[in-house]
């Protein structure tokens, strides 16, 4: 039930996320929380605080710790291509 909760979650804020990542960071923020944060912290290598404020309201994480947390969760990122035309 956890991973399918997760995943719908993300993919509703990858789909509505205006385009600043807010809604992503919002999501894997609360996603990491309700699993743990400490847990989260040893599984990336990230400090707990760190970790903690990337994913906060107010953080701006950098691409790479996204990419550790997303792997941490489980996911997986991929891209899409949704205007063949701009090619």
């Amino acid at each position: 039930m956890y991973s399918y909760l997760r995943d719908i979650i993300l993919d509703a804020c990858i789909d509505e996320d205006p385009g600043d990542g807010s809604l992503i960071r919002a999501a894997l923020g609360d996603i990491a929380r309700a699993r743990g944060i400490s847990q989260l912290a040893r599984e990336t290598g990230l400090a707990g605080e760190g970790l903690y404020k990337a994913l906060s309201a107010e953080g701006n994480p950098e691409f790479a710790t996204i990419m550790k947390v997303i792997r941490a969760l489980g996911v997986r990122l991929r891209a899409e291509v949704v205007h063949p035309s701009i090619m």
